[in-house]
């Protein structure tokens, strides 16, 4: 299963030739963190990569991929029931299970609308994380979450298993275990390698990291329990 793009231009809005980002390389299966500045192209390269916009030029080729999510910065792009009980329905989902472990049990009769950003962000992630997906790609899946729910969400992406999982967040201290990191720098989409040798060459790489590194202790991922570790080792 391999996601691969062939000198793909993403541009942003009709007409911007001075803005593009050029994207070659292969997602594998794993876990892929896409890191870059406030507008440098993320979000359009990720809905480029998920079929919802066409590129400039080049290609894009989905080998083995049969099922695709893209899971946008905003959850109301994507809500479509009425009720919050209604919208876990629409994805398939039990609502009283998932409510209950997304913190928002006794909020089913309410729209979604109504909830906070931060809890539509919570029932959003939680409908879209019961399932599987061959590719699931993720624009800021941080944003709005305080700090207890950025480790729930990034612990449930460490445990993915299968398919091909992409973040893009510009996101400085939660994440997940990854196996490879890009970056966008300079209108370009760069492959640092895996984790966790292209830590030394991560240009976005959290104060911590770095910390860490010109120390000599090079963690073995960038989660939250690998950080401490490396911390703490002696």
């Amino acid at each position: 299963m391999k996601l691969i793009l062939s000198g793909v231009v993403a541009n942003r809005g009709e007409g911007a030739k001075d803005w593009s980002v050029l994207a070659d390389g292969i997602f594998s299966e794993g876990v892929h963190l896409v890191s870059g500045d406030v507008g440098s192209g993320k979000t359009t390269l990720a809905q480029v990569l998920s079929g919802l916009l066409v590129p400039a030029s080049g290609a894009v080729a989905r080998d083995g991929i049969m099922s695709v999510m893209l899971a946008f910065q905003f959850p109301e792009y994507q809500v479509t029931g009425l009720t919050v009980r209604e919208e876990c329905e629409s994805w398939g989902v039990d609502h009283g299970e998932l409510l209950n472990a997304a913190r928002l049990t006794g909020k089913e009769a309410l729209s979604p609308l109504k909830l906070s950003r931060g809890e539509l962000k919570r029932l959003h992630l939680a409908c879209l994380l019961s399932h599987t997906y061959d590719l699931l790609i993720l624009d800021e899946p941080f944003s709005s979450l305080d700090c207890s729910e950025k480790e729930r969400v990034c612990q449930q992406l460490s445990e993915r298993t299968s398919g091909i999982t992409i973040i893009f967040t510009h996101e400085q201290q939660i994440f997940p275990r990854v196996d490879h990191i890009w970056e966008i720098a300079g209108g370009l989409l760069v492959y640092r390698g895996r984790v966790p040798d292209a830590l030394s060459s991560w240009q976005h790489a959290p104060e911590l990291v770095r910390n860490l590194l010109a120390t000599g202790k090079c963690p073995a991922n960038i989660s939250p329990d690998d950080l401490v570790e490396a911390a703490c080792r002696t």
